[in-house]
């Protein structure tokens, strides 16, 4: 997507918004996960963004909907939907804010299998970013933490699965429009996740009765708050170079730390909040890179970039 207009405070403003957005939509997974099934929690999610962005591309009629590589977009929403599998198990054993900092960690694996998948020169400060930011992980999962155990290897998995994900579709997503992407990922990821649903309705159907009306509702904003946020990612684009914006992406990390401690008052300690800010310096610095190198290699792609994973 070019840039339509230079207002870099504006995408500024949409990043941070972004931020928000996915921090409370992770919170909500976690905090819903203690009543009703995972698995059903991940199928709203997907069937929600399908049915909010095919609202949204309804106004173009059929040519919003129509794409030229449609086994690209059925292996992006498979690939999208392991990783939000990964996220949402992994929220329901993990503190949000701690989480979402190991899930950060994308740029830095996308700059490692650059180089051992892609044979892509790497400098010395982009090996040295990638070790920063696996040293940063190393410190919030150390045993004593509350976090070390096999339940970090669900973010962990979340940041490889997601960084293979961006380099296996970053040559085909800049020739896809953005918004037409984002309904096919909610959508393949709901018709992929539909079978597994059916195989325990009922189960699913009884939690669902016997969870409060307003909780149901809150349901509705994993979705929507997931979906919104990827709206205002691409706006932001449309407005500012990546390079410029994807440093506060890491926004994110703050906005789940303060949401986190409104709804669990959890606060992380002293050496986790040491290895957030390691993965979070580190993490920037490498996305700033691989996001300036993008720019000058091809036109920039909002999909091929994106280091939200909600």
């Amino acid at each position: 997507m070019t840039v339509t207009a230079q207002r870099p405070g504006l995408g500024i403003g949409l990043v941070l918004m972004m931020g928000a957005c996915f921090a409370v939509s992770d919170t909500l997974i976690k905090y819903l996960g203690g009543w009703l099934p995972v698995l059903f929690l991940l199928w709203a999610r997907y069937a929600i963004q399908a049915g909010t962005m095919a609202v949204w591309l309804a106004r173009q009629g059929w040519r919003g909907f129509a794409t030229a590589h449609p086994r690209f977009q059925w292996m992006r929403g498979a690939l999208l939907l392991v990783t939000s599998g990964m996220s949402f198990f992994g929220l329901q054993l993990m503190p949000v804010a701690e989480f979402t900092a190991l899930g950060m960690l994308t740029p830095v694996v996308v700059t490692m299998l650059a180089a051992w998948v892609l044979h892509e020169p790497v400098s010395r400060m982009r090996w040295a970013l990638v070790c920063g930011g696996f040293i940063g992980a190393v410190i919030v999962i150390r045993p004593g933490s509350g976090v070390f155990g096999w339940a970090a290897i669900f973010p962990l998995l979340m940041a490889l699965c997601y960084g293979c994900f961006q380099v296996l579709t970053s040559r085909l997503a800049s020739l896809e429009s953005p918004y037409t992407t984002h309904f096919y990922t909610g959508f393949s990821g709901a018709v992929l996740v539909t079978p597994l649903l059916l195989l325990h309705a009922g189960d699913y159907f009884a939690a669902a009765q016997a969870v409060p009306p307003a909780k149901l509702v809150l349901v509705l904003g994993i979705g929507l708050f997931a979906t919104v946020g990827h709206l205002c990612l691409i706006f932001a684009f449309g407005h500012a170079p990546m390079a410029t914006l994807m440093p506060f992406i890491y926004t994110q990390i703050a906005f789940a730390l303060g949401v986190s401690y409104l709804v669990f008052r959890h606060v992380p300690d002293g050496w986790a909040w040491v290895g957030m800010a390691v993965i979070a310096a580190c993490g920037a610095v490498s996305a700033w890179l691989n996001a300036r190198q993008a720019s000058a290699q091809r036109p920039a792609s909002i999909v091929a970039v994106d280091t939200a994973y909600d």
